[in-house]
Order: structure tokens, then sequence, then C-alpha cells
């Protein structure tokens, strides 16, 4: 970023190899925003579509354009078998990490679509897998360019974009439009705060409000905190909805000059005030552990945190969009007892209990 940009928020996730450095890397990068949000064009195309007869949804791969921005947008769609137009389904739209793809995050989408919630995954270019492609010198390069203002804004107007056209298609039938959640991990969790309503200042001062109202509940995982913004609750204070953050106590960026730890994902949680909010902490993993690859952690470790994010994640998404009421601990308890060799703390909207293994031992 050069001297004349804004420093808005920060925004990591695991970047992979760069020669001899760690085998697992993470970028932080400060960003700014332009006030302007483009409009967006009906682009686009349903591309092919997967399926197995063991599995309760089927894949479509979207191959979407949007005009007015001269962005394509690719995306998949985990969509249930069960929806119909007489049934039409919830829908959970994700924001992958920087690097990632659409292919990524499957574990959730999957499972999600599997338990009767269709579950598109857009891909943002110019923050995706191709990041990986070129020469490795350049790595670093590509990445900080990954970061800059243009693109935080793009991610959140790609969201808007898959959205329409999911909801134009031959699809939309099948999808109930009241019933619409946003999630991400990571950069995409700074995305899906920003389509939830965080309200972030440009250089000269203006608000930049990318929040989309058909969203009803949001997933938050590993969420980097904003800075340069002020008080983190006057940034998230028009934030709403319902939300669900996770994260582990090994969430931890370390960077020359920088460190992010599991405290700025709960910093983030405390903040938000205004939301009917759920704090799962795990308490082993890594930030990629969240992803679909298998981390130092071990295959079993990553098995487990895998199988008890997207089990927690569906119980919020079952009742924020179909019921339409907060988890309560109830709704919780068995999940709990499944996972509660992994679990540090999970802390239910508003009340003040909090599962804490570590201090009853």
């Amino acid at each position: 970023m050069t001297g004349q940009k804004l420093s808005l928020f920060t925004l990591s996730d695991k970047l992979g190899r760069i020669c001899i450095m760690s085998r697992r890397i993470f970028l932080s990068h400060a960003l700014g925003l332009t006030a302007s949000a483009a409009g967006l064009a009906l682009a686009g195309a349903a591309g092919r579509s997967l399926a197995s007869p063991a599995q309760a949804h089927r894949i479509l791969e979207l191959e979407l354009f949007d005009a007015e921005r001269r962005r394509p947008v690719p995306a998949r769609l985990y969509l249930p078998r069960r929806a119909s137009p007489l049934k039409p389904v919830p829908l959970a739209v994700f924001s992958h990490g920087l690097g990632g793809s659409r292919m990524g995050y499957s574990y959730l989408g999957s499972h999600w679509a599997d338990e009767g919630i269709a579950s598109l995954h857009p891909q943002h270019v110019g923050s995706d897998n191709a990041l990986w492609r070129g020469n490795p010198l350049e790595m670093v390069q590509r990445l900080q360019s990954a970061a800059r203002e243009s693109e935080a804004r793009a991610r959140a107007l790609d969201i808007r974009f898959v959205l329409d056209q999911i909801l134009k298609s031959d699809q939309s039938q099948l999808i109930d439009s009241s019933k619409i959640a946003v999630a991400g991990h990571s950069y995409g969790a700074n995305t899906a705060m920003l389509i939830s309503g965080a309200l972030v200042a440009t250089a000269g001062g203006d608000l930049v409000d990318l929040r989309d109202k058909r969203i009803r509940a949001a997933i938050l995982i590993s969420a980097p905190p904003f800075v340069g913004q002020g008080p983190i609750e006057q940034v998230l204070d028009a934030v709403r909805i319902p939300t669900l953050h996770v994260t582990s106590l090994g969430d931890t960026i370390n960077l020359p000059g920088y460190r992010s730890s599991v405290e700025d994902r709960i910093a983030i949680f405390d903040a938000m005030n205004r939301s009917t909010k759920t704090l799962a902490v795990f308490n082993t993993g890594g930030h990629s552990i969240f992803t679909d690859r298998i981390t130092s952690s071990g295959p079993d470790t990553s098995a487990r945190i895998k199988s008890a994010t997207r089990e927690l994640c569906t119980i919020f998404l079952q009742r924020s969009l179909l019921q339409q009421y907060p988890m309560t601990t109830e709704d919780t308890s068995q999940w709990r007892l499944r996972h509660e060799g992994l679990l540090d703390r999970l802390v239910m909207p508003q009340t003040v209990s909090a599962v804490r293994h570590l201090d009853n031992e």
C-alpha cells in the first residue's frame, strides 16, 4: 500500500509457501475503500452439474460475468435435492479467504446442502488462487496487490452480484429469498462483515455502506480486526443481524511488526453490541484449520475441528433462518457433549453462560 491510502482494516489468511519462508504464513494488510458502489449487470450462465447418488445434494458450477464491472465471478452452488418450488430452501453465501477459490470450504457447503440449506461459493477474482501462479519471487507483490482497497470493495460487490444472479436464474424458484445468510473465513469474514452492515470510512471521511438488506444472519470464522477506524463498536454498530463467531486459541497471525491473536476475534464478538451473537472458541487449531486442507495439527484434529464447526454452523443457520430465533443452550447441548474435548468456551446469545473446560479442571 502507498502512503496515500488510508488504513481501514487488516485482513489475513493462509498464504502458502514463498521460497524458504515458513510453510504457513499469513498476510495482513491495511485496506482503503472508495465510497461509490457500482451497479450490477445481469450476466453469466449455469455451467456443468455434478452429483453423487450418495449425496443429498447436487453441485452446479456457475460461470458468471459482471458486465458493468467487467469482472468474472465464477461460483459453485451446493443445492439440496429436496429443494422444490413448493418447498424452497434457505441459502448461505460463503466468501473464501485470500488465495482461495469456489472449490474451497467444501466441508461446509456440502454439509449444509445435505441438511437442506443451499450454499453459494463465489470466487473473488483478484484475491483468489491465481495468486499462487507465476514467478515465486513476485508472489509477495501479487499478494499485496490482492489486498488493495479496490479488491476489498469488489469482494463485497461480488456477494451482491451472485445473489442477484441466483435469484434471477432457473434456480430462483428453489431458493427462499427471505432466508439468506452470509459466511466467510479470514479475509472472507471481513467481506461478510461489510455485507452485514459494518461501516468504514474513506480517506475523505465518507462512510462506506455495502450492506445487503437481504442478509439475515452471518457466520464469521477467524475474523481479523478493523484498524484505523476508531472504536470498533462504532464500526460494527450497524450490524443488527444474528452472528456466529468461530475461532480457536491457536488462531494467531505473527508477522514482523504485526501480531493478531484470538483476542482480536473475541474483540470483534464483544463489539457487536446490537447483534444476537454466539461465540465458539476451540482449544486447539491454528488460523488455517478452518480451510479444507489438513494442517500441522494433523488429520484427526483437523477433521474433528471441521466436524464441530460445520455442525455448529448448521444449527445456527437452521435457528436463524428457519425458526428465526437465537440459538439456545438446549439447541447446543448435544453438540457440546459430542465436542467437549475440543471446546474452550461457548458464549450463547443474551446470556452470561460460558463453557470453560480449562477452568473446570
